[in-house]
């Protein structure tokens, strides 16, 4: 849901809660969104920030933001800073300060004590290899560490021990004691506290031991006062060890963990590993590339809020798995920006045209709709000349049937304004067509002609234009599911053409101006944006954020 607004879509959680709240169960709805950060946000948690986020805003509650920061070799401030951006440019604003997982170590030390204390937790010093051999399987039951039965004072002294950094990494973890033969293996003695001699971006070096997500969790929930704890369905096996520590130690209450299905979204990755992967190895340019599935990326590439909040409203909150077609979301940009970006001329691959019967020099200012289904966008002025640039795609010198652009001895319209006629092809040495000279008819303007007009083109003027560059991007993988044959990596369906640069561009006058992040229909081409992070004003870049109707499908031959 996209806002406090009560028509929104419904679903199971919002029925929890409205539920929960009829029978004064709490007074106040307060949720979390809780990323850890090692690494940029992704479309997946978009799903997630407008799913928390939205509920607070319709039930008037509280929605934190905590860093789950218990992995400080991963975790950095650059993707603290970015995921702070990404939810304040989705709309979003969390209640109260930032909060980090880190905030609550102290706290969760003493917790962590008290389960020694209870004879529930204890020091074991298997190996990693062995931890994993005395675990056992779906099938078969796991096996006593060797260090189960140790009294609480020699587990309180070697916890000690561990906090004072006298062991190395994985020579000693705290465990807690619950059970070797559950058939649920994230109960059989799960690792609580584990040795790490890093340095954490939030404490410093004042910890050399940190807490692991399970214990982390739902006590940080409980401090913060959290009613749903909402979180995807592969932590659904772990909510039986979320209840345990809640059940198992002194906190001031108790909050609930509900699951719902993760967004699976085709010829997409959202592993944060396999994205880092493609970052690191230069497969992408950065985590906001315009084809990375990251927030940022989408925001590059064009995508809007609304977009993305519409997009998740459409797809909707259930606890069933299911891929979505990224069709889905580029419909979602496509009905936004039709109906909220100014259109413009751009030729991407110009073709120089000479008017030989417009007057040399003249300069005839031809007014043009920025949007021809809403009249509150206004006009501008496209400056037409004698000589212009059209598409070399615009024009074929043996045309096949039913072509409707530019041939030799065809008339075409120029966008907005008169009829022309190709008269003459040039070719340069190779034989390549470098110029048509074609005549106009004044009388052509907004008129319908007594012959045949083989179409409407764009042009832009070749001395009233500016040099751009347009980048083309395309879906990252040529599968579906690049990530589903076994025998191959993901890295081997990224897409060839995914990115494709036109540096020759020639864009109307009009968008000379255009800031970054400005969006625009280019005329017969798709929908842009201006790049935010390279376009300057003596060179402008766009990208394209979709075409203008789905042409995947008809590539893949579907």
């Amino acid at each position: 849901m996209s806002s406090n607004d009560k028509t929104a879509p419904s679903n199971f959680i919002t029925q929890i809660i409205e539920a929960d709240l009829s029978a004064g169960k709490h007074s106040k709805i307060v949720t979390r969104f809780p990323p850890e950060p090692n690494g940029y946000l992704h479309i997946g948690h978009a799903k997630s920030i407008c799913l928390n986020f939205g509920l607070a805003e319709r039930y008037k509650g509280e929605c934190n933001l905590r860093f789950d920061d218990t992995n400080p070799e991963k975790e950095s401030q650059e993707y603290i800073d970015s995921i702070q951006e990404d939810i304040r440019w989705l709309g979003f604003r969390w209640a109260g300060k930032v909060h980090y997982a880190s905030d609550y170590f102290d706290q969760l030390y003493q917790w962590a004590l008290e389960l020694i204390r209870n004879g529930k937790a204890y020091v074991c010093q298997l190996t990693p290899e062995q931890m994993r051999e005395y675990r056992g399987s779906l099938t078969e039951p796991g096996k006593h560490s060797p260090y189960r039965d140790r009294s609480v004072e020699e587990n309180l002294a070697l916890f000690e021990q561990m906090r004072a950094g006298e062991f190395k990494e994985g020579e000693a973890v705290l465990r807690a004691k619950i059970d070797m033969a559950s058939p649920n293996i994230n109960l059989r003695d799960p690792i609580i506290y584990r040795v790490r001699h890093v340095h954490h971006h939030q404490t410093g070096n004042k910890w050399c031991i940190y807490p692991n997500y399970d214990f982390t969790h739902g006590q940080s929930d409980a401090i913060e006062g959290i009613t749903h704890s909402i979180c995807t369905l592969e932590f659904e096996d772990h909510r039986p060890l979320y209840e345990w520590f809640l059940d198992n130690l002194s906190v001031a209450c108790k909050p609930r963990q509900y699951e719902f299905a993760r967004l699976n979204l085709n010829y997409t990755v959202t592993s944060k590993r396999k994205l880092k992967q493609l970052v690191d190895e230069g497969h992408v340019n950065g985590w906001d590339d315009p084809r990375m599935p990251t927030i940022s990326g989408l925001r590059r590439r064009g995508y809007t809020p609304v977009s993305l909040r519409n997009f998740c409203d459409m797809i909707g909150v259930t606890r069933s798995e299911s891929v979505v077609d990224v069709s889905t979301l580029e419909f979602c940009i496509r009905e936004d920006l039709d109906a909220h970006a100014a259109r413009a001329m751009c030729v991407l691959q110009p073709l120089k045209v000479t008017l030989t019967n417009f007057p040399e020099g003249q300069v005839e200012q031809i007014t043009l709709p920025n949007h021809p289904k809403d009249d509150s966008f206004g006009s501008r002025v496209a400056p037409l000349t004698r000589e212009l640039y059209i598409e070399q795609e615009d024009f074929a010198e043996e045309p096949p049937k039913k072509w409707k652009r530019l041939a030799p001895g065809q008339h075409v319209r120029l966008r907005g304004t008169y009829v022309i006629k190709c008269e003459e092809v040039i070719k340069d040495a190779s034989g390549q067509v470098v110029e048509l000279r074609c005549s106009y008819d004044p009388a052509s303007a907004g008129v319908n002609t007594e012959y045949k007009v083989n179409g409407v083109v764009h042009w832009v003027s070749a001395s009233h234009s500016v040099p751009a560059e347009v980048r083309l991007y395309d879906r990252l993988f040529t599968e579906a599911d690049p990530e589903g044959d076994k025998d191959k990596s993901f890295l081997d369906c990224i897409n060839p053409e995914s990115l494709v640069v036109m540096s020759d561009a020639r864009a109307e006058l009009s968008l000379a101006d255009a800031s970054p992040e400005t969006r625009f229909q280019f005329e017969r081409q798709g929908y842009f944006v201006v790049d935010r992070r390279d376009s300057r004003p003596d060179r402008l870049v766009f990208n394209r954020t979709v075409g203008l109707r789905d042409s995947w499908a008809k590539q893949q031959g579907k």
